[in-house]
């Protein structure tokens, strides 16, 4: 049987896994990118792979947990063909825990976890006596510890997934002037192109599907590259394995300028600072600002386009784009190739129409 042509808008990371995943099953893939790879917000600095409560179980956090445990050897395997490093490494994750309510609460998860995470990663409450030198300061004097979670680098993943693409004979396009809102000559289309593609898609279908959510971020010069990454007061502190601890983000729903930085990362920075104090003193260096695509469900979108025939979409990451990607991968190739897939029913574009 001869394997489809299959062109993927986009080199981010729902772009790059998807080419990728597509390669592995047979297919003629190019991806086509305006700019370069990781150009938009897949080319952040704060790679948190953190999943979703253990409670209130449902089909986004199963997909995500999916994606989650399958990333160890997904990333192994591309990092040996690309022969670049992506940074993955699941190192677990610390929560401070703010008040007698929420220790309660993190308690109860315990077993929530050992049902849904099936003894695959656990979640645990302990003293923050116990969790280490990288350990947030907690108002209750306990965190949550959960194993689930893992950090990379964002460019370094995209640079490896390009690296797996162009190793398996996929093509890879960047500066291109083609139209980057539909496919050109290919048997199938799939669009990954982030927020300007939600924006696009919302006015081609006269309801608004998505839109662009700014963050900002920033990298620091601390080797903690072994221990935990922090959450606490909605902030992310990753450590990374190159000697760099990365804080994020700002959700900015208004912005006028995508990449400009502002005294927001700079609260941002110090509050950080009061959750570790390990890191006072800390050179910064990178200050990194993007804007990250999401749905209206805040979940990822994948979908058949409802206009074009033989044209797909997978879009809307958000702040969950890279622990995601893997099972988007999987699922789009299935969809395309195979013509179905197990998508669950939230990620729909009928979902975030209605």
């Amino acid at each position: 049987m001869t394997m489809p042509e299959i062109e993927i808008l986009g080199a981010g990371v729902f772009g790059l896994a998807i080419a990728y995943a597509c390669l592995r099953k047979g297919a003629r893939v190019r991806v086509l990118e305006k700019r370069r790879v990781a150009a938009g917000s897949s080319g952040g600095v704060v790679g948190a792979l953190a999943p979703h409560t253990p409670d209130n179980w449902n089909e986004k956090k199963q997909f995500q947990f999916d994606s989650l445990i399958a990333a160890q050897d997904f990333w192994s395997d591309v990092d040996a063909l690309s022969g670049v490093r992506s940074g993955y490494g699941r190192n677990g994750r610390l929560m401070a825990i703010a008040d007698d309510r929420q220790l309660e609460l993190a308690r109860a998860r315990v077993e929530s976890a050992r049902h849904n995470w099936k003894g695959l990663a656990e979640w645990q409450v302990i003293p923050v006596s116990e969790a280490g030198p990288f350990a947030p300061v907690s108002p209750t004097g306990y965190v949550v510890h959960e194993t689930l979670s893992a950090r990379m680098s964002p460019r370094g993943a995209c640079t490896s997934l390009a690296g797996a693409v162009r190793a398996l004979g996929g093509e890879i396009v960047e500066g291109t002037t083609r139209d980057m809102t539909r496919g050109q000559g290919a048997d199938a289309t799939i669009l990954c192109t982030g927020y300007e593609g939600l924006e696009e898609l919302s006015r081609e279908l006269g309801a608004p599907i998505g839109k662009g959510i700014k963050g900002q971020g920033l990298l620091l010069a601390h080797d903690a590259h072994d221990m935990p990454q922090l959450f606490a007061d909605g902030r992310h502190i990753i450590p990374h394995a190159n000697a760099t601890v990365a804080i994020g983000s700002t959700t900015e729903n208004e912005w006028d300028d995508p990449v400009s930085v502002d005294d927001q990362l700079d609260a941002i920075h110090e509050h950080a600072v009061e959750i570790c104090p390990v890191l006072h003193g800390a050179k910064v260096l990178q200050r990194w600002a993007g804007v990250r695509p999401r749905g209206r469900r805040r979940a990822p979108i994948l979908d058949r386009h409802p206009l074009r025939e033989n044209v797909y979409i997978a879009n809307g990451g958000f702040k969950i784009g890279f622990g995601m990607a893997v099972k988007v991968a999987q699922v789009m190739a299935d969809l395309v190739i195979d013509g179905k897939a197990d998508i669950p029913a939230s990620f729909t574009l009928a979902a975030n129409m209605g």
